[in-house]
């Protein structure tokens, strides 16, 4: 509402919509902090209407109906209310404002977040993989729109159709990789090795700590990582399934040196290494010990964070400076399209 709520005259105007449904009632009043009325119906359903003092009004309904016949119930209740309210408080309603039903409880779970914390609703219509490894969960999901997702732990890694975010990786297309050694840190999707083996390179080495990653992708990702899954050793790459932090450290003892380092750790570290403090102690010695075995004119390419998380960009920023040798670094924004946001 426009102005402070006599949540009294509120709840008398809205009482018969719910009452009128057969619905067992029961109000809280708080005096100074506005009235909580709930109402029951037999099946299980129930609303929530909350009346706040400085003019919001929130009513929530929550159905057991998963069928079409219990959401038209429901929208038919909320067009009561809103029609209702209109009625009784025309001209002093600021905004109405009607949310998406969220499925709760289902077999599958669409409701992911972004890196800076807003909830989306993915088109998910499959649960095509779902298993926990010695170190994280693994779920590929499959949506109408972006094709199979990789989500470890929680956290949203690739899709399908997310090519922008494996060129972007790799230096969007201004790179030459032929004959070139490269090292990929993580990378279990597969999806920057076999590009990176489209353009004839020397050798590329890849470090995965996650088997089980490695299984899942190769069985269901396929338009992502093509078929160089399939063996963990191909004509120019190899696959190391060890914890990339003890593979820095012994290239860097045995004086073994890359063209490119492309960190595609997952977000939160999940390696056995004691070192990892914190995630910015991760972040530093990963990238201490890939300058160790990066050439004086090689490259290292790492993702970023989400556009709108300036601190945490300023934060990674900072670390570069704090590397045991002088680096020049440089930055580039893409949309990746099952992110739903700028990285």
């Amino acid at each position: 509402l426009n102005l402070a709520a006599d949540c009294n005259a509120v709840l008398k105007a809205l009482q018969p919509i719910f009452q009128e449904q057969g619905m067992t009632e029961t109000v809280h009043n708080w005096e100074d902090h506005g009235y909580l009325a709930t109402y029951i119906q037999k099946n299980g359903s129930f609303a929530n209407l909350r009346i706040h003092p400085h003019g919001l009004v929130l009513v929530d309904l929550q159905s057991c109906n998963d069928h079409m016949k219990g959401r038209e119930e429901v929208d038919k209740l909320l067009n009561k209310v809103e029609e209702r309210m209109k009625e009784f408080f025309h001209g002093n309603i600021k905004r109405v404002k009607r949310l998406p039903a969220i499925l709760r409880g289902g077999v599958i779970d669409r409701y992911w977040p972004t890196a800076d914390g807003r909830l989306v609703e993915y088109d998910i219509d499959e649960v095509v993989y779902d298993e926990d490894s010695p170190f994280q969960n693994i779920k590929i999901l499959h949506s109408k729109q972006f094709g199979n997702i990789l989500i470890l732990s929680g956290d949203v890694n690739l899709a399908e159709s997310d090519l922008a975010y494996t060129q972007a990786i790799m230096g969007s297309g201004k790179e030459d990789y032929s004959g070139k050694e490269v090292l990929i840190l993580g990378g279990g999707d597969g999806g920057i090795l076999y590009e990176i083996v489209k353009l004839k390179p020397k050798m590329v080495t890849m470090s995965n700590i996650d088997q089980m990653v490695i299984d899942g992708c190769k069985k269901y990702m396929r338009k992502t990582c093509g078929d160089v899954l399939d063996n963990l050793k191909g004509e120019c790459y190899q696959v190391l399934i060890e914890d990339c932090i003890p593979v820095l450290k012994r290239y860097a003892k045995e004086g073994r040196m890359f063209d490119y380092v492309i960190n595609d750790l997952t977000a939160v570290p999940i390696s056995t290494s004691p070192e990892e403090d914190s995630t910015w102690e991760f972040l530093r010695l990963i990238l201490d010990l890939s300058m160790k075995v990066l050439k004086q004119d090689g490259k290292y390419f790492t993702q970023g964070n989400c556009i709108n998380l300036t601190d945490a960009l300023t934060l990674y920023e900072e670390q570069l400076s704090r590397l045991y040798c002088p680096v020049e670094f440089s930055k580039e924004t893409v949309c990746v399209p099952s992110y739903m946001e700028l990285y």
